[in-house]
């Protein structure tokens, strides 16, 4: 029975009912899995850089919300807050909280030298709402990152874009 234009029939495997149920060859198949090799080697690249700037987002989130609970325990308590930063382990911390960042990030501070205490850079946030000023950089390892500062007059933590250099 023709099935086609020209009134021919399409020819069959041996074996087969139909010319349909071959299924697909073997070049076929190596083709359709090389395009699927080139896609993931394109996406794997660009989901390890979506993790990281991810992670360090998140760690600028930790250290901001740190930072503002400091502040605002300072003012609800009527007691000296400090925050402490260990840039040679990645740490900051404040009362029970902590936060270590994640490899590949690096921290730094900049507080007032009369609190810092060896290796630990203080943040400290009074009662009246003032700090003694500074902040925390938090950066990849080519520079670029996120400043924290934290405002001496009152208090207030902001981030901005740090760049390399």
């Amino acid at each position: 029975m023709p099935t086609s234009a020209t009134g021919s029939s399409p020819s069959t495997a041996p074996g087969h009912s139909s010319w349909n149920a071959r299924g697909f060859s073997l070049v076929e198949l190596l083709v359709a899995l090389a395009i699927a090799g080139m896609i993931m080697a394109a996406a794997v690249p660009s989901s390890v850089r979506f993790y990281e700037g991810m992670q360090r987002r998140q760690a600028v989130r930790d250290a901001v919300t740190l930072l503002a609970s400091a502040r605002e325990q300072a003012l609800s308590s009527g007691r000296v807050q400090d925050v402490n930063v260990r840039p040679s382990s990645r740490r900051i911390w404040y009362g029970k909280r902590n936060h270590t960042l994640p490899d590949g990030l690096r921290i730094t501070v900049h507080g007032a030298a009369e609190l810092n205490r060896e290796d630990i850079g203080v943040i400290r946030f009074y009662p009246d709402g003032s700090a003694s000023g500074g902040g925390v950089d938090i950066a990849r390892e080519d520079g670029s990152g996120t400043r924290i500062s934290v405002d001496w007059l009152v208090g207030r933590v902001r981030q901005s874009a740090l760049t390399p250099g």
